[in-house]
């Protein structure tokens, strides 16, 4: 009987346990935060079509939208990371970029100091040269991918 119990116990401490089970509250919490973008997504649509019973603020609905695109975005982005395990650079970028440019939009650029503009201009052009440089990036790294039997030997 206590061979048995020691050896249960052991069982629980090998590697691929632990990593099985930390990847399952991994994808639970994913699966929750998909979950929680959804009802968002829902409450500003639900907000955001009241708002046309009221007169038409335009910087209004143009934020509703920006941001429902935004959290639209976030959606499939972590859908896709639930599906591959992996998180699309690209898809990241872009959302990054279309958040810079809402909150540009939204403020408007007469109203945004000039050292922010400058500030804001340099960090979309590292955005845009990431987003240009990516494909060269994952060819020059893709004989690199080593997969799980190559690693063990």
């Amino acid at each position: 009987m206590p061979q048995r119990v020691v050896t249960e116990v052991k069982s629980w401490f090998r590697r691929e346990r632990i990593v099985s089970n930390l990847e399952i509250f991994q994808d639970f919490i994913v699966i929750s935060l998909c979950l929680g973008l959804f009802g968002v997504m829902l409450m500003r649509l639900g907000d955001m079509f009241l708002l046309f019973l009221r007169p038409l603020d335009l910087r209004e609905v143009t934020s509703d939208i920006l941001f429902i695109l935004i959290l639209v975005e976030l959606f499939r982005l972590l859908l896709d990371y639930i599906q591959e395990q992996q998180i699309s650079v690209g898809a990241a970028v872009e959302i990054t970029i279309v958040s810079a440019l809402r909150e540009v939009i939204l403020r408007g650029v007469l109203e945004i100091p000039r050292d922010q503009i400058l500030a804001i201009s340099v960090f979309l052009m590292v955005l845009a040269g990431i987003l240009a440089a990516l494909p060269w990036i994952s060819r020059f790294f893709e004989h690199v991918k080593l997969t799980s039997e190559e690693i063990k030997q």
